[in-house]
């Protein structure tokens, strides 16, 4: 009979200051990329072994990118780096009075701690939507989500009662941020250029998609021009837009929202908010709104020396650009990812520490084929030109040469023909009984 294998992280001793990241997002990546030039020892834990380009994943649910392009082995990305180690594994617990994790692989000391451990979707409280709806935060989630639709299609084609091919054929998009804009404008392409190819005895007329904002806008926190013309282009693409509209629940095949309305769909895709991942530990003083750790202008968490949090489990008050917290997105956890790693290694060496000031350089959204809006900070910009700039953002943004190339042709490919080539369910749904 094998040994039964005891978990332990097994992390050597170097002699020198331990730097324990928790989190292989964009804030804790670029905390490791940061620290490269300091003498200390980097363990990243994390409960995949791959950092995810989050900001595609609609892409690989709406079968335009193949999975790979937008995920990146960790090992692989600090692999040069003789101080850096990485352990698959969850943080349940951190005992900052012993300066110690404790995770599902074992316990580890640290004398520096970073949490970067992201955040999860918000349901606001609502377990029926919760239990129902889709979300997207992990690649499995898009796999899931992209299987989801497409046996949806293989089912519609199935009945011949009205109701019933409509639930299957109907989505609804909940959350008018960037991602239920860019994921409605890339279902209604699926619509118009790939599904009429790949499903002709279905009417795709009957098809709908539905976006649903409680908001009076699409894309609140971008400019009034970039939402009036994301808008414009969602109509124009025959995508139906309910503003000031808030879901109530959802039992997986009814949605009810504001006081009597209601839709009939078997997929709703709820995109309307995240909360952060705090890790069970800390005083309950440090959680603030959105379930997220309060920090002071260095990015410590409030009452600790050498506890940091960054990204979106991290709200940091006092600036008054962003008084509610810096957004929940990419660049302002990439900048306090650089700026805490920098910290850091001025704690070791015994200097002041510097505070952080987020530079913010825009935000912009893709609203399908040369559509897109892009607010930066010297103009703003909507259509071909924003969307050439959003794919060029996006590229250069993503991990790996081979994952760029990839996408690019990837991207390439479907502009000049329309298609989408990674049309494909992987596993069976669990209900489903094997032949």
């Amino acid at each position: 009979m094998p040994k039964k294998i005891v978990a332990q992280t097994r992390i050597a001793d170097l002699g020198e200051p331990r730097i324990i990241v928790i989190g292989g997002g964009f804030a804790g990546l670029e905390v490791v990329r940061n620290l490269k030039h300091v003498k200390a020892q980097v363990v990243l834990f994390d409960r995949y072994n791959h950092h995810t380009f989050q900001p595609l994943l609609y892409q690989v649910a709406t079968s335009g990118l193949e999975t790979s392009s937008i995920v990146f082995p960790l090992r692989k990305r600090f692999s040069y780096r003789p101080n850096f180690y990485f352990r698959l594994g969850e943080v349940k617990q951190i005992r900052p009075e012993e300066n110690m994790i404790e995770t599902s692989i074992g316990k580890a000391n640290y004398d520096y701690l970073v949490i970067a451990s992201g955040a999860s979707t918000n349901f606001y409280g609502m377990a029926d939507v919760q239990k129902n709806a889709m979300s997207m935060k992990t690649i499995e989630d898009s796999i899931q989500l992209r299987n989801h639709i497409l046996r949806n299609m293989e089912n519609a084609l199935l009945t011949d009662d009205e109701e019933q091919m409509n639930s299957f054929m109907d989505y609804v998009i909940v959350g008018g941020g960037p991602t239920g804009v860019e994921l409605a404008g890339a279902l209604a392409e699926l619509k118009s250029h790939v599904f009429p190819q790949d499903y002709k005895e279905l009417d795709l007329s009957r098809m709908d998609i539905h976006l649903i904002e409680a908001g009076p806008r699409l894309l609140g926190g971008m400019s009034e021009k970039a939402s009036s013309k994301a808008l414009q282009y969602l109509k124009e693409m025959s995508v139906d837009v309910r503003l000031n509209c808030a879901v109530k629940s959802y039992d997986g095949y009814e949605l009810k929202f504001n006081e009597s309305d209601r839709l009939i769909s078997r997929t709703v895709i709820w995109a309307a908010g995240v909360k952060g991942n705090p890790i069970n530990g800390l005083r309950e003083e440090n959680i603030t709104r959105g379930n997220r750790l309060l920090v002071d202008q260095f990015n410590r968490v409030k009452g600790f020396e050498n506890v940091f949090a960054v990204g979106d489990v991290s709200l940091m008050e006092g600036d008054p650009t962003f008084p509610k917290g810096h957004p929940q997105m990419a660049p302002p956890a990439m900048q306090q990812g650089k700026l805490v790693a920098e910290n850091i290694d001025r704690l070791i060496q015994n200097k002041d520490l510097k505070p952080f000031v987020y530079k913010d350089q825009g935000s912009m959204a893709t609203v399908g084929r040369n559509r897109a809006v892009v607010d930066m900070k010297r103009f703003k910009t909507q259509g071909f030109f924003a969307w050439f700039v959003w794919m060029f953002v996006h590229l250069l943004s993503i991990t790996g040469f081979k994952n760029k190339v990839f996408t690019f042709f990837s991207w390439f490919f479907s502009y000049l023909s329309y298609d989408r080539s990674n049309r494909l369910i992987i596993g069976r749904p669990r209900s489903e009984p094997e032949s």
